[in-house]
């Protein structure tokens, strides 16, 4: 399904399709010598290899919300291809015949560039996989303190396209171009389905926590006693222990209150204005008191709120999932998975069992 409204993260993502696709093109004509009948393109695709690698990258870094900076600093990603074009000018000076007997022989003449060329590709192609996957697991991390609902924005299906990326490389060193050619096509098939499909993680509502200044943050907190003596634990953000206190007390009545942890799509930026605290604050009383991430505590309440209601005789009419999607999980999987976590049994299990 093609997106109306595109992102940064969706054309970096056409634009890199798009590469890996002419790429492929170039493979497959020398590869068939049908390129031989224009020696004039011979070679124009021998640093693109590298440019796959970058553009991960790019992908990666904007759809996990790490706004890339389209400055000089960033020409530094594309110093490998510049190195290897200008490596090749040598034989981009050759003629059309000339060119097609260095590919028919293998390189021949040129094997101290072949050997240049697969160490820059494959160090380029593993050292991009492994810095994509660290920021999807930084990633991963990161929206635990921002979301009650993970789903669709854990970026799974990258992470293994980032291995998968990584394996290609190493295959390359080892198989032929067959080998090499039907997993690109098949990398390029997952891309496109999953990344086209991909649904925006961040958005003009969801704020970074760090990004609020401090003249932004009215809250109630400021209307707290200014005198009160900080602990060491809320010292570093200049919370103290009655604001803190005050704070888990609002939260702990607006949830019995209103139940709004049964909103599958609850964030801790919607969760901190309707208490009127900033962000920051609430994340950290939340971690403190708790020990929970905002992720953890939000499905932690969805799971007791589902034993309440399940054990209730008048609700044994209804389905286990439908109880759940009710309590403000929005799959079987996340569910499951919280329950377990939250109980160390399955909800067959717990229930065959429970004196409740």
């Amino acid at each position: 399904m093609i997106k109306k409204n595109k992102s940064r993260a969706d054309k970096i993502l056409v634009f890199w399709l798009l590469l890996i696709s002419i790429n492929q093109l170039f493979h497959y004509f020398t590869f068939t010598t049908a390129i031989y009948e224009y020696p004039d393109w011979l070679g124009i695709d021998l640093a693109m290899p590298v440019l796959i690698g970058v553009f991960l990258y790019f992908y990666v870094m904007e759809i996990t919300g790490n706004k890339l900076d389209f400055n000089w600093k960033i020409l530094w990603h594309f110093i490998p291809t510049i190195l290897l074009v200008l490596l090749a000018v040598p034989f981009y000076k050759l003629s059309g015949p000339e060119k097609i007997y260095v590919f028919e022989n293998e390189g021949l003449g040129f094997e101290w560039y072949t050997m240049i060329q697969n160490s820059v590709i494959a160090l380029s192609g593993l050292a991009y996989s492994i810095w994509s996957l660290v920021i999807i697991n930084r990633h991963q991390k990161r929206i635990k303190d921002k979301f009650s609902n993970t789903d669709k924005k854990e970026l799974q299906w990258l992470r293994l396209l980032s291995i998968g990326f990584a394996i290609i490389w190493v295959l390359s060193m080892f198989f032929g171009n067959i080998i090499i050619f039907s997993a690109v096509v098949i990398f390029v098939l997952c891309i496109a389905i999953f990344g086209i499909n991909q649904l925006s993680i961040f958005n003009s509502n969801l704020v970074e926590l760090e990004e609020l200044p401090d003249e932004q943050i009215v809250t109630k907190t400021k209307k707290t006693s200014k005198d009160v003596i900080k602990t060491e634990k809320y010292l570093k953000s200049g919370l103290n222990s009655e604001m803190a206190s005050e704070i888990y007390s609002d939260l702990n009545g607006l949830m019995k209150a209103d139940a709004i942890y049964k909103n599958a799509n609850l964030t801790l930026v919607e969760l901190a204005k309707r208490l009127d605290i900033h962000p920051n604050y609430l994340s950290q009383v939340i971690n403190e008191t708790e020990g929970k991430n905002f992720y953890n505590y939000v499905n932690a309440l969805r799971i007791k709120e589902f034993i309440s209601l399940a054990s209730l005789p008048e609700n044994k009419k209804y389905t286990m999932i439908s109880l759940a999607y009710d309590c403000g999980f929005s799959t079987k999987s996340t569910f499951n998975k919280h329950f377990k976590l939250h109980t160390g049994k399955t909800p067959t299990e717990f229930f065959s069992t429970s004196s409740i």
